[in-house]
């Protein structure tokens, strides 16, 4: 394989490996919009499995009132529907994609921008060897 399939070859890798983690970046996005979804949005809770009037619940992290930490001692509806667990679960699992996506981007770019350096410096050199008067 000549120095140039090679190189191109190289950049063609790099370049999948930045994809890859655009792609995880993506699903860390993705992760922390649900947990942004299962904190700030109100939700209802039926109370039986056929219920027409379900409770209205505030959302989790900007209420007014206890139903967020204080429902099950009050026995609410909403004490039980979304729980912190759920939500802290979901954000802990985006933090190793998070991760592993920069790490991936991170490598995949600096892997193509140092090939199409040492290109550029090959080229360099190549018209410094060059005599003058040729």
């Amino acid at each position: 394989m000549r120095s140039r399939d090679y190189d191109l070859d190289f950049r063609d890798k790099a370049r999948r490996t930045s994809a890859w983690g655009l792609g995880l970046l993506a699903v860390a996005a993705l992760l922390w919009g649900w947990c942004a979804l299962l904190l700030l949005t109100p939700y209802e809770v039926d109370r039986t499995s056929d219920d027409h009037y379900p409770v209205s619940c505030e959302s989790r992290l900007l209420t007014d009132h206890g139903t967020a930490n204080e429902g099950r001692r009050n026995g609410t509806w909403c004490a039980h529907e979304r729980d912190w667990p759920e939500a802290l679960a979901v954000l802990g699992l985006s933090v190793p994609v998070a991760i592993a996506g920069v790490a991936l981007f991170a490598v995949g770019t600096v892997s193509s921008r140092m090939s199409a350096h040492a290109e550029a410096m090959r080229e360099l050199d190549k018209y410094a060897d060059t005599p003058a008067g040729a």
